[in-house]
């Protein structure tokens, strides 16, 4: 490297394609290897929840999609139930330019270097070979574990047992009644063809457990149906 040489710098084109954060050589050479299809990092981890770094800007799994964690040997599950996009300074705060993201990656690309977008998992469990567990992991996610999406076949796996229904349920602090149904959508789009009755299977179960608030429950159930 010579002397005054800028390095993780990256051109104009690269932002014009969209992608606002740096990927580095070795980054690319790892999307062939155990991260390939990542979408974000472990970055603050609990037992029951965690946050992601998405790996691009703007780049979050959509607002109840089923994540898979790996670490520790074990494939952890949960549900994507919020996501940001922030500086990543903590004192520093976007400004308004008052032109467009297009403009703004054409006249300024080096402000994007500055944002990231962040989103939270709230954990159903882990994954025991083909059996959903669901109870909370032994240890929570470590940091720097890769998130990825979970296969058709995992959220077909992990929603079967109406279990995670009451998970959702009693998660403190999250949008309970949203994040159910964006849940349920998910789960309805990996069955084809059964979607009728896994309608009725998911129904009754919230019947059972929302016997005690008909208001609500009316409310869930109509929302299901249209």
């Amino acid at each position: 490297m010579t002397e005054g040489q800028v390095t993780g710098t990256r051109s104009l084109e690269s932002f014009l394609e969209g992608d606002a954060r740096p990927v580095s050589q070795s980054q690319e050479q790892t999307d062939t290897g155990p991260a390939a299809g990542r979408i974000g990092e472990v970055v603050e981890s609990s037992t029951t929840t965690l946050v992601a770094e998405a790996r691009r800007l703007h780049g979050a799994p959509d607002f109840g999609a089923f994540m898979r964690i790996e670490s520790d040997g074990r494939q952890l599950v949960g549900v994507v139930h919020n996501a940001s996009t922030q500086s990543s300074e903590p004192n520093r705060r976007p400004m308004a330019y008052g032109k467009t993201e297009a403009e703004l990656r054409r006249e300024q690309p080096q402000i994007f270097e500055l944002l990231r977008t962040q989103f939270e998992v709230f954990v159903l469990g882990y994954l025991d070979g083909t059996n959903m567990v669901h109870l909370f992991p032994p240890q929570p996610a470590r940091i720097h574990s890769f998130v990825f999406p979970c296969l058709p076949e995992q959220v077909r796996i992990v929603t079967e047992d109406p279990q995670f229904l009451r998970s959702l349920l009693e998660a403190p602090g999250l949008p309970t009644d949203e994040l159910l149904l964006a849940t349920l959508r998910h789960a309805l789009g990996e069955r084809q063809g059964t979607t009728r009755q896994y309608l009725g299977l998911m129904g009754s179960e919230l019947s059972r457990l929302l016997r005690d608030d008909y208001d609500r429950l009316s409310s869930l159930v109509r929302r299901m149906t249209t």
